[in-house]
């Protein structure tokens, strides 16, 4: 009797242990500071394919964001200022919408005049990959595909002591 009971319990935790393993692979990652970064393709709007080390030793500032999001709409002219100061600098930003509207995203472009690379994933599939679902979101990764920042919300790109963090990190 105490064997068929031992016997039962051994069974139960190994099952409730089978089925928080299935549960935590069957979660999408979320990358942190130190996590290596997902690698990702896509082509910017320029025509021009576009991956994780394709930024030739440059420290990638990756940006994820859409036209409906008003945190990211706020951000976009700091962050054109913010790139044409580092620019020189050995800093390069990607700007990755998830808009699913082409024409909005489109229009957005055009009217604020973006000096550096965009690109749109309709899909969400690599700002899911970081396990990104609230926007804007920003990573930056250095050239061996490390995830040195990573910034949630709406961030004043312009800001002399953002500045000055980012150059630290190259």
């Amino acid at each position: 009797m105490n064997l068929d009971k031992t016997l039962r319990l051994v069974a139960g935790a190994l099952a409730l242990g089978l089925v928080a393993l299935v549960a935590d692979t069957m979660r999408d990652p979320v990358i942190q500071v130190g996590d290596k970064a997902p690698k990702f393709s896509i082509v910017s709007e320029t025509g021009q394919p576009l991956t994780r080390d394709s930024f030739g030793g440059k420290l990638l500032v990756l940006n994820f964001w859409a036209t409906w999001c008003p945190p990211c709409v706020e951000e976009m002219p700091s962050l054109n200022e913010f790139q044409k100061q580092l620019r020189d600098s050995g800093v390069v930003v990607l700007a990755v919408s998830v808009d699913q509207n082409e024409p909005a995203y489109k229009k957005f472009i055009e009217r604020y005049g973006l000096q550096f690379q965009v690109a749109r994933d309709a899909e969400a599939n690599i700002s899911a990959s970081f396990g990104t679902y609230r926007y804007p979101e920003t990573y930056v990764i250095n050239t061996r595909g490390e995830v040195l920042e990573k910034f949630i919300g709406e961030e004043n790109w312009a800001d002399p002591r953002l500045i000055e963090r980012i150059k630290k990190l190259m």
